[in-house]
């Protein structure tokens, strides 16, 4: 089976079906389907970064975004002034 990704993430993941003997099953000889999942390290990355999101806020900021105040001088600026900050 093949997951698709939903975002930018550009690899795959697969998951394998593997099958294990046990010593307590009923029918000597028999076998358990095992199920195996890999999780790319870039969902791993995603994961812990997404745990750091405040929906309230993103929603707030949304709402003055549609309703056109939420770009203010103020923090065009400030937002410029962090950028060249990050910049070096």
């Amino acid at each position: 089976m093949q997951i698709r990704p939903t975002s930018n993430i550009q690899s795959t993941s697969n998951v394998n079906l593997q099958t294990q003997n046990t010593a307590s099953s009923t029918q000597p000889g028999s076998t358990i389907p095992v199920d195996s999942l890999e999780i790319s390290s870039e969902a791993q990355m995603i994961s812990k970064t997404s745990a750091d999101i405040r929906a309230d806020r993103v929603a707030d900021i949304k709402a003055q975004i549609v309703s056109g105040q939420y770009e203010t001088s103020e923090k065009l600026d400030a937002a410029v002034s962090r950028m060249f900050e990050a910049i070096g």
